[in-house]
């Protein structure tokens, strides 16, 4: 999050105002901004949908969503009053051209009453077809014409593809200046992913272990419980490998194989990100059967309670070749990283809910002590828990107290709990404060987007071209197909997990 506690006036246009991502994230982020002194002193809220509500019946339903989801818990009376004030709704059709002079007319009326030129921001809290409507009537209606001022926000998916997503660079590109797109991924703003930056570049003992030479493998797994809930019609469009491989997981990766920065300017950060995905070596169709795994889960029984499989989900193709699971083998082809393999997985209905990034570091080069000192030799391991704790571990040998020389794991942990007592910030508030500050650092540049894409393809364009005869392939509460297990076995690894109380299992 930026330092600066310095916002301008700004006015926040939110399509998809009655929609669920803003009734559970941002209007939520943007109050919690507001209790802790970021919004600024001059700040409108437009929620626009084609539901016909009033202002008091949008306030009122914000109300809600922020007393059940928001960090801070239920809204305190006085601040509301304060924080309401500056929420209004408009009915807007966004395929209508004609409606977004009303958008206009707002932004007039706010600056003439503020007696300035306020930062508008167009926050596309929609369904991604409707992205390349909603930027083009707002070209029409001339509300894009401040390049300074105006920025657009735009939600995952980027593109179902790479063709779609290249169109969608270039129609936005014709619109607006690269400096005012905010592609949001958001799993950049979440305290640890930020603190991976700081842990390895401000700190002078990880840089020199920080490549081929020291670390054997890196792991990257997110796990889901869930399955997919209501989303099944999205989700069969998509899969595991677009809905998370080609956007947060190759982030993770990028922030863990970049190499330094020469400052913490935006594109200067980018820059380095977009290096790491030009470096990772393509799949031909051999290395997709080799080196990913694809999986679908069936029925079975989460938490005591019987759960239905992929296919009879709501809205799901009862004969779906859509993944649920993935898990990937990449290799980054620079002098850092060459021969150090990078493996990702992700999946829904496993066994646990986690985001990890796990880094082994080989194994020392010659072992001094007796066998039996030594019966738990664990090479050391550096954990960066994401979700559901925030922690960073480094997994090292120690002696155990006694007579004898008998070596055991201890953790060495930063515990983001145990460490600080203000509550961390929910990444999107730290997004959108960024968006207000004119921040890009965490968030896709358009030649990124693209390169993680065209990195992705091969996967796709094999999977999608050949019916898995398997599936299901993985029971619900599982650590996904035994192919997954296979994938990193014949490397002489295994997948790690770690539960929130830190011991593996």
């Amino acid at each position: 999050m930026s330092t600066s506690t310095k916002t301008d006036p700004t006015i926040f246009i939110i399509f998809g105002g009655t929609g669920d991502l803003n009734s559970r994230k941002i209007a939520p982020a943007l109050y919690n901004l507001f209790l802790d002194g970021w919004m600024p002193k001059q700040f409108s809220i437009i929620g626009t949908g084609r539901t016909k509500l009033t202002d008091e019946q949008f306030r009122e339903n914000l109300h809600n969503d922020i007393n059940q989801f928001s960090r801070s818990g239920k809204a305190d009376d006085k601040k509301w009053a304060d924080f309401v004030k500056n929420i209004y709704y408009q009915v807007s059709d966004a395929t209508d051209a004609e409606t977004y002079k009303e958008f206009g007319k707002r932004i007039d009326k706010h600056n003439a009453e503020w007696k300035t030129k306020a930062n508008v921001l167009f926050y596309l809290a929609v369904a991604p077809n409707f992205f390349p409507i909603i930027a083009s009537n707002i070209s029409k209606a001339k509300l894009a014409e401040d390049k300074k001022r105006v920025r657009i926000i735009i939600e995952k998916p980027f593109g179902h593809d790479l063709e779609t997503a290249k169109e969608l660079n270039q129609l936005l590109s014709s619109i607006f200046d690269e400096c005012q797109i905010y592609r949001i991924d958001h799993y950049l703003g979440k305290e640890t992913v930020q603190n991976i930056m700081a842990f390895r570049f401000a700190n002078s003992i990880m840089e020199p272990l920080w490549n081929r030479n020291y670390i054997e493998h890196v792991q990257i797994s997110v796990t889901e419980q869930l399955g997919v809930e209501e989303r099944g019609d999205y989700y069969d469009g998509s899969g595991a490998m677009r809905d998370m491989i080609q956007n947060h997981l190759l982030q993770l990766l990028c922030h863990i194989a970049m190499e330094p920065p020469v400052s913490f300017s935006a594109d200067e950060v980018r820059d380095r990100k977009v290096d790491v995905l030009k470096a990772m070596r393509r799949f031909t169709p051999e290395d997709v059967r080799n080196s990913a795994v694809r999986g679908q889960y069936g029925s079975g029984w989460m938490k005591g309670k019987e759960v239905p499989g992929y296919r009879e989900e709501p809205k799901v193709n009862p004969e779906s070749n859509t993944e649920t699971f993935a898990a990937i083998k990449f290799f980054v082809d620079n002098w850092r990283w060459q021969g150090v393999p990078f493996y990702l997985r992700t999946g829904k209905r496993m066994h646990q809910s986690s985001s990890v990034i796990t880094i082994q570091f080989k194994d020392v080069p010659h072992l001094i002590f007796p066998t039996e000192a030594a019966e738990s030799w664990q090479q050391n391991r550096l954990i960066i828990s994401i979700q559901p704790e925030m922690s960073i571990r480094l997994q090292v040998q120690a002696k155990r107290p006694g007579i004898d020389m008998v070596l055991n794991v201890v953790d060495m942990v930063f515990d983001y709990k145990g460490t600080y007592t203000n509550q961390a910030p929910e990444a999107y508030e730290t997004l959108i404060l960024d968006t207000m500050m004119g921040d890009q650092t965490l968030f896709m540049r358009g030649d990124q987007v693209e390169a993680a894409w065209d990195l992705v393809m091969p996967i796709l364009s094999t999977w999608q071209n050949k019916k898995s005869l398997n599936f299901p392939n993985y029971s619900a509460d599982s650590w996904g197909p035994e192919a997954a297990e296979a994938l990193i076995a014949r490397d002489g690894f295994n997948w790690f997990t770690l539960p929130v109380n830190g011991k593996k299992h």
